[in-house]
């Protein structure tokens, strides 16, 4: 089994910390092997040193469902610290905040895609760092779907939000200390940054290989295999099909009352999909979109990780549900993570053009071929910044 590095800097001396005021970025999932909650841990370790609590989008216990769904500040009755939500009525910490703080450290499971906004939370945080001269200490955590694989376009700047602030492909291969580094250097930030690597974590490692527990990190992310289609099955989050919230299995399933399952399969044929089978079904959802109403679709199984291409796919089964369903299929409208105006695929998709070429039939691996030089310069960039062979 890994050993995280929540667990690495209990284990340590820690002289380094001596007197410092520590503030905590995280949510329930932040456990450690035993699943013992790391605030708790170190409130036993630094005592009144751990001054402040952080929770990201969803809330500290991951209680809120949806986007755009506010958490307020509040106290933590275990520890009797004050959690500030950094996905309220502000997504930035104040100086107010950080005036509780000399150090602040992170320690948050990310799902590793682009979309994802515990990634943002955790830039924001860094730039206050920077702002108000505190120190910022990643605590690192596995990439559930592994650091070896990069997937998608470059997110382009006219499509920046909060569910992409940099020009990242959608499935970007590193850790949560990489990201911290990366994004730290590359963007200027400079914020006072150091990294706890785990010990034992190795880039082919998917999340079930680490031998670590599984806790789920927001409320549609129950199992590391919700993570391994997650990069391309968020796409449905931009459209009025259902994917899958309000069922058991979020984003493994995907459909809406007028899809017809073979003729779908049928226009799936044309594009190589490896590593993955889709299973048709009929599911209910019980809350959003369709909730109470019979949807045709499936449930996206995946069958060999090491090839899978979940962006890949789910785009190839957008352009198939466009083609088929001209007059029943939609666009979700704004607003969508705080962005009123511009169209929420579009943020997702991190670039408009994309969204073009789908809706006028240009080939899912055409479209592909389009931004392999830039995702191969950003492979090449993000090798700067591994800390993992």
């Amino acid at each position: 089994m890994i050993q995280i590095g929540l667990e690495r800097l209990l284990d340590s001396e820690h002289t380094f910390l001596a007197g410092k005021r520590l503030g905590l970025l995280s949510n329930q999932a932040s456990t450690d092997s035993r699943l013992r909650h790391g605030r708790l841990l170190l409130q036993e370790k630094f005592g009144s040193q751990l001054t402040c609590l952080f929770s990201p989008q969803h809330g500290f216990f991951s209680e809120k469902q949806d986007n755009m769904v506010e958490s307020s500040h509040q106290i933590d009755q275990r520890t009797g610290l004050p959690i500030f939500s950094l996905y309220g009525e502000s997504r930035q910490p104040s100086e107010e905040m950080f005036e509780r703080l000399d150090v602040l450290l992170i320690d948050i499971v990310d799902v590793g895609t682009r979309v994802y906004t515990f990634l943002y939370t955790m830039a924001y945080c860094l730039e206050a760092a920077a702002r108000y001269g505190k120190k910022v200490i990643v605590l690192d955590r596995p990439n559930p779907v592994g650091g070896l694989e990069v997937e998608g376009n470059i997110l382009r700047p006219e499509c920046s939000s909060f569910v992409g602030l940099y020009p990242l492909p959608m499935r970007h291969g590193l850790t949560f200390g990489e990201l911290a580094l990366y994004i730290n250097s590359e963007f200027a930030i400079g914020a006072d940054l150091e990294i706890v690597p785990m010990q034992g974590w190795q880039r082919r490692m998917l999340f079930r290989d680490t031998g670590f527990p599984w806790v789920f990190p927001s409320p549609n992310m129950p199992t590391p295999d919700t993570a391994m289609v997650y990069p391309g099955q968020v796409l449905w989050e931009g459209t009025n099909i259902s994917e899958g919230r309000g069922t058991t299995l979020p984003f493994e399933l995907v459909g809406a009352p007028f899809w017809q399952c073979e003729d779908i399969l049928e226009r799936l044929a044309a594009t190589p999909m490896p590593g993955c089978s889709f299973r048709p079904l009929v599911f209910e959802p019980t809350s959003g979109k369709w909730a109470q109403t019979a949807c045709a679709g499936f449930q996206l199984h995946v069958t060999d990780a090491a090839v899978f291409k979940p962006y890949r796919t789910s785009l190839a089964l957008l352009q198939a549900v466009i083609q088929l369903y001209p007059e029943e299929f939609q666009y979700k409208e704004p607003p969508y993570e705080y962005e009123h105006e511009r169209l929420p695929m579009d943020l997702i998709l991190g670039d408009a053009t994309v969204r073009n070429m789908i809706e006028d039939g240009v080939p899912i691996v055409q479209i592909e071929e389009g931004w392999q030089q830039e995702l191969e310069e950003f492979n090449q960039l993000r090798r700067i910044y591994f800390l993992y062979d």
